[in-house]
């Protein structure tokens, strides 16, 4: 099923006899094993409206992304969170959509310094499990009218509704940015590394380790933008900051400082590597104690971004690699179909949170129809 208009969708989900398989074009198949007729919002597509004096755009769910970064850029602005492109990393075709980042609040390396998807997010339209047509939110930042649905629906990865319509807040392009990078660290002396970029005053907005960077060897990076002016002297401030960790070399070409945070943003390390993909949220102290624990278990290349906070991880496959009691989130990325099905994708819920999401997916979905088992 394919709808036009939210009056279609709408009639669709009210006309449903059994589950629907929501998605918008399929790029990023992360989540436990969904039966059921397929639903997609690839025909819900169209920037409604981009004001870029305003520094918003409206789109319909469907809409792909490249669609509305190819606006934006024209105006010299982007979205700020930078979107994750996960394509390459689970080996799927298609054009991702707006909605689609939405649903899973994909979120990139700049999230440490700016937020997240949903942080931007201003408003959405949606239809509900019993086909009806809901809007929270608007199209200015100062709107805070009514529940925070807008909130809700980032993450929620249409299982409390189907988005037809998307609005945010974006931001101008900055002129210049730099990459400083410091060859050889352990994961420890990375973390600490990154810890003293992003504790400095200089505004650093990308802080990532890999122990088997783009040349195979081990590299930390730090990134910063804004103004030229601005940024030749934070290079130098953060040299002196990150003196102490090693010998620090620096990357100003716009095309180069893309390509390497794009290398990081989309887990570019582990395209056509074999094995499971999973994703650690934790405190970015704790993270080389979790990498060594990870190694312990099998891992079989680590990268470390948000300053440590999230750590990508290339695994056995059929591994459970979610330590027991472990403090911090770990979902299953990439697997065989056998394989989510035998474990947790998502980090298992406190028993109040269970509650709580069930409460809600009552509340939007009562016939149960919409993505059900997805979230486990």
């Amino acid at each position: 099923m394919t709808p036009e208009t939210e009056v279609e969708l709408s009639e669709m989900i009210t006309a449903a006899k059994g589950p629907l398989r929501v998605v918008g074009s399929g790029t990023r198949p992360v989540g436990h094993v969904v039966t059921g007729e397929t639903l997609s919002t690839t025909r819900l597509s169209g920037i409604v409206t981009y004001e870029a004096g305003a520094l918003t755009i409206v789109a319909r769910s469907g809409t792909p992304i490249e669609e509305i970064e190819a606006a934006l850029a024209a105006e010299g602005q982007r979205l700020p969170f930078e979107p994750m492109d996960h394509r390459g990393l689970l080996g799927t075709e298609g054009a991702p959509t707006i909605g689609g980042i939405v649903a899973a609040n994909v979120s990139g390396p700049r999230r440490i310094a700016v937020g997240a998807c949903r942080d931007f997010l201003l408003g959405v339209r949606f239809v509900d499990g019993i086909g009806r047509s809901l809007k929270n939110g608007g199209r200015v930042m100062k709107n805070v009218t009514g529940y925070d649905l807008v909130k809700l629906m980032a993450g929620s990865r249409g299982t409390l509704g189907v988005l037809t319509e998307v609005s945010f807040k974006v931001l101008p392009e900055p002129p210049a940015q730099a990459v400083l990078m410091i060859d050889g660290l352990s994961d420890a002396e990375a973390v600490a590394a990154m810890t003293s970029a992003l504790g400095s005053p200089f505004d650093v907005t990308g802080a990532a380790h890999s122990s088997s960077g783009i040349d195979g060897k081990p590299v930390t990076m730090t990134r910063i933008e804004g103004f030229a002016d601005s940024v030749t002297y934070r290079i130098e401030r953060l040299q002196d900051v990150l003196a102490s960790h090693g010998e620090v070399r620096v990357a100003t070409d716009k095309e180069h400082c893309a390509a390497l945070w794009k290398w990081v943003r989309d887990v570019e390390g582990f395209h056509n590597e074999a094995g499971d993909v999973w994703c650690f949220s934790v405190k970015p102290t704790m993270a080389p104690q979790m990498g060594a624990d990870l190694r312990a278990k099998g891992a079989l290349n680590l990268l470390y971004d948000w300053g440590g906070g999230r750590i990508w991880v290339l695994a056995p496959q059929g591994q459970n690699m979610r330590p027991d009691g472990m403090n911090g989130h770990a979902t299953l990325i990439r697997a065989s179909e056998d394989t989510r099905r035998k474990l947790s994708v998502f980090q298992p819920e406190a028993l109040p949170l269970k509650k709580i999401s069930q409460g809600l997916r009552d509340k939007f979905d009562p016939k149960g129809i919409l993505n059900p088992g997805l979230m486990g």
